[in-house]
Formats: C-alpha cells, structure tokens, sequence
C-alpha cells in the first residue's frame, strides 16, 4: 500500500481535536443503554437478568476494538469511521425495528448481537481518533486522552438533555437518532480527522490552547448539569428547550476556535521544525527504520540510554565478534518506553499489571452504570435522568481532571501515572460501601464518587499504555487493554449482581426488586475487589518509577531511540 500522505502545518491537527470532540460525544451511544432499557423490559417482556446480559453486550461491543487497532496502521482515519458509522446505523436500527414492532419476535440471539454491533462502532469511532490525536500531538499525550475521554464521559449528559429537551423522553425516538443522527455526524466530520506532522519542539502557544479547550470542557459540563437539574426540577418550554440545546451545541464547537484564531492571527513566528510523523499512521508493508523516531532523540532519550548502559556496554565487542563470525547479531527486544508489537507486550508483567488494574477497576463501574437506573428504583427513584446525569459529569471530572494532574505530575515530579489509577480505586472501594448503606443522600455522593473514579481509570491507561509500550502500535495496545471491560461486565454485572437482583426479586414475588437489600451483598464484593485492584496499581507505581524518571528527566516526554524492529 502506498504510503498515507500527512498533513503539514500547525492549524490541521487542533481542527482534527476540535472534529475528534464531536466524534468521542458520539462514540459515547452505549451510555444511553439506561435511558432506553426500561422500554426493551416493557415491550419485549425481558427479566432483569436477560436485560442485563443486553447491557453487557453494549460491554462486549464497545470494547471489541482489535480489528479497529489493527485497522488504524493499514488505512487512515476516515474509512475507520466510515465502517463505525455503518455498524451504528445497522445495529441500533435493528435495535429500533425489534422495539417499535415493526420487526416484531426478534430473537434474543439476534437482538443481543444488534446490541454488539450498535456499540461496536463506538470502538471504531474512538480508536481513529484517539490514534490520530496522540500522534499528532505525542508531546502532550496525558492532556489529549484527558480531553477526549472528558468529552466522552459528558456524552451521556449530552444524549440526556437531547432525550429530555429533544426527544421528550421517548426511548423510541432515541434509538431512531441514533440509527440516523450519529452516522450523519461522522460522515460529515471524517475529513478533518486526519495524521498531520507532529511538531519537533513543543509550541509554547500550545499549552494555552489546551488550557482553553479545557475551559471549554468544563463549562459545557457545568452547563450540562445545570440544565438536567433544571428539565428535573421543572417544566421548560419547548423554546427554552430547543434555546438550551442550541447553547449546548456551540459550547460544543468551541474547540474550533483554537484553529480560528490561529488562522486570523497569522502568526510568523516558526515553531520547531516538523518531522514526518511516525509510519503506524501509513500501511504495512514498508521499511520499519523509515518510520522512526516520530521526533529526533533528546535528551530524555540519552537518559534512558543510560538506564540501560548495562545491556548496550559491549556494543562495540559484539560488533566486532559479529564482524569475525564468532556470533551471530540478534535484534534485541525492546524495552520500557520503546515501541513494543502487541506479541512483544503480552509476556511483559507491567503488560498485565496494568491490564489487570484496569479490569479491577473498571468491572465494577460498568456493573454500577448498567444498573444504575435499577438501583435508583430500588431506593425509591423512579427517575433516574439525573443519576445518570451525576455520574456523566462526574466521569468527565474524572477524565479530564486526571488528565491535567497527572500531566504536570509526570513533568514536575516524574510521578507514574498508575498512581492516580491507585487513588482511583480506593475512592471507588469507598463509594460501593456508602452504595451499601441504601440511603439516598448517599447514593448521589457514591454515585458521584463512582463517576470521577471510573473516568480517571479509562483516562489514565490511555497514556500510561503509549509510555510504557510506545505510539508504533498504540491501537491495538490501548484496545487490548480495554477487553477488561466486557469480562469485567460478564463476571460482576451478570454472575454476580443479576442473578443477586433476581433472586431478591423472585422472594418479593416480583421481577423488580425494591429495597437496600436488592445490591448490598453486590456493593461489598464490589468494594472488594476495588481495594484489590488498587494493591495491583501500587505494585505496578513502584515498577515504573525509574522508568519515568528516565522518560520525563528532561521535564517533557521524548520518544526514546529506536529498538531496531
């Protein structure tokens, strides 16, 4: 294949973050599950083990990401989201013909499967441009997760106040703007996701245009909030409807002002000099030495070559045995920080260290999303809009939040950032016992807790994973490590809080269980299993300490020199 031609120029990569922001809100599809599963349960006459295996499909699809991984080293961003937007339109309209009878008697089978493939595109719309991103802005890697994973934990409220304001609360309609509205999206939104060159040398107008479109994320948060509370605690017209949205909207784009001004500035200063990007961002075939290093070797590479002076002292004496046929050369492996293939990752512990953090991690949020409107009910909360509304904004704090923090951490203090995932988790362990407690003010507080824990977990493994095993294969890497989330899904959400719910509902003589009762044995397992998943981050925040003092010892992360595969 020939190679991928890269954008040149400083303004088309933060047009390609500004388009990337419409395409994560809507990769976020699979956290309306709870505002559309009350429906499947009612007109399908699904119990509430089967409706959870439904949710766990949303899991499996969504998490499906190898193929998309893959994909991003072989084609460039647009076919990714153009095969995205085909599973959507395919699996929700499915999912909307079974609900609306148009399609009556669908199997299970089939109607689990339509699950899959609905939030499989998801998988395809956040893999083109996450890879994308983090390569066109390698420098700044834990800020650009930050972001995109904050505008996808706000996804939820977004599709929230559409659903409230838009829709007036019709699932049915929900699933028909889903099948229609997000592929419409990002077909219109494909060109501008593009590989551009990276800069050399960090621009330092870049960290104020960060700072502004973190503003941006965060105001449109608040904004979020503010009107779920206000459509929960009254009636608004269809003109103030229809005028929040419209606000909602341009908060939306106001990424695009970033590139705006730099266009109307016009600025002559040069920054550094721009290198061509990384090969991953081309197809296969090709030499791999024409594809690195993304930037030039810095000083933070000569430290890392020191830290591992002991394996590279007899260069020289190997050459020259090599050159008098006494051995023969072998490419050695490479290490921490260097381009690993999936293949090269999978026998390192670090590798599972962290996969198993994650699955610890983020296997009982998801079990805590899935059922959130279950939960809500059983202490007695029919509406369940502004729970959901809680957790999606406070999962976007925790994306975004992490982001920034762990982001001048790692600068000033060469600080890992499994150690935030540690705090993460042991905040989440709390949050299962206040859940356990059955009280309603603390179901908002575990609620909210939950959120901002579950968001710095899948906001800190996308960085972490570049870090440790490179950018080269990055895609495959990062969707790897989210198979976590659908195991974590089937073992905790469907052994084990399902068939809990089930068994309390059936002694109710009911198929919907009320009461603490319904989860309390759940949250303690749960708690559990967060305190042991915050053990693991520990151990692996011990492993990578001096790896980090080598990456980050010149205050900003340089990719290190090649590993020669």
């Amino acid at each position: 294949m020939p190679k991928l031609v890269l954008k040149g120029g400083t303004r088309p990569p933060w047009v390609g973050l500004a388009a990337a922001v419409w395409v994560q809100i809507a990769g976020g599809s699979s956290y309306n599950f709870s505002l559309y599963s009350h429906l499947l349960k009612s007109v399908l006459g699904l119990n509430q083990q089967q409706l959870t295996v439904l949710g766990v499909a949303n899991d499996i699809g969504e998490s499906m990401g190898l193929v998309p991984g893959l994909a991003c080293n072989r084609f460039p961003p647009w076919v990714i989201l153009l095969f995205g937007a085909f599973c959507c339109f395919i699996g929700y309209g499915a999912i909307w013909l079974a609900v609306s009878r148009t399609v009556p008697n669908l199997p299970y089978w089939l109607l689990w499967l339509t699950h899959c493939i609905a939030t499989n595109s998801n998988a395809w719309f956040g893999t083109a441009v996450l890879v994308t991103n983090m390569r066109n802005f390698p420098l700044s890697r834990g800020t650009v997760a930050g972001i995109l994973k904050g505008y996808v934990g706000l996804s939820a409220a977004v599709y929230t106040v559409i659903y409230s304001l838009v829709l007036k609360k019709s699932a049915l309609n929900l699933l028909l703007f889903l099948t229609i509205g997000i592929p419409i999206l990002c077909l219109a939104l494909m060109y501008f996701v593009r590989p551009c060159t990276p800069a050399s040398t960090e621009d330092p107008s870049e960290r104020a245009h960060f700072l502004f479109t973190q503003a941006a994320c965060v105001l449109l948060g608040l904004f979020l909030v503010s009107t779920t509370i206000l459509d929960a605690t009254t009636t608004p017209s269809d003109a103030v409807g229809y005028t929040l949205v419209a606000i909602m909207v341009i908060l939306l784009m106001s990424p695009l002002a970033v590139p705006i001004k730099m266009t109307i500035c016009a600025k002559t200063k040069t920054v550094g000099p721009r290198v061509d990007s990384s090969e991953p961002l081309a197809s296969g075939g090709s030499d791999s030495s024409q594809i690195e290093p993304l930037l030039t070797p810095s000083s933070s590479a000569t430290n890392l070559g020191s830290f591992y002076e002991n394996d590279d002292a007899s260069d020289v004496e190997t050459l020259l045995a090599v050159g008098e046929g006494a051995i023969h050369k072998k490419k050695r492996r490479p290490k921490r920080g260097e381009d690993f293939k999936l293949r090269e990752a999978v026998i390192k512990a670090d590798f599972w260290l962290l996969w198993f953090l994650y699955f610890l991690g983020v296997g009982p949020g998801i079990t805590v999303l899935n059922n959130l409107s279950q939960i809500g009910i059983s202490l007695g909360i029919n509406d369940t809009t502004l729970l959901l509304a809680l957790f999606s904004f406070c999962n976007f704090v925790g994306r975004l939040g992490s982001g920034v923090i762990s982001e001048h951490f790692v600068r000033s203090r060469m600080i890992p950032r499994s150690l935030w995932m540690m705090f993460a988790l042991v905040l989440m362990s709390i949050a299962f016992l206040l859940y356990a407690s059955g009280l309603t003010i603390t179901l908002y507080i575990a609620t909210g807790l939950t959120g901002i824990s579950y968001g710095v977990l899948y906001s800190m493994m996308v960085p972490l994973a570049s870090e440790i095993f490179g950018l080269k294969n990055f895609g495959v890497i990062f969707n790897f490590m989210q198979l976590g989330n659908p195991i974590g899904a089937v073992l905790f959400s469907v052994l084990l809080t399902s068939t809990l719910y089930d068994k309390e509902a059936a002694m109710q003589g009911s198929i919907t269980c009320i009461g603490q009762q319904c989860f309390r044995t759940t949250f303690f397992i749960l708690s559990g299993v967060a305190g042991l998943g915050s053990i693991v981050s520990l151990i692996l925040t011990i492993r990578l300490r001096p790896v980090y003092q080598m990456l980050y010892a010149g205050g900003s992360f340089r990719l290190p020199q090649s590993s020669g595969h």
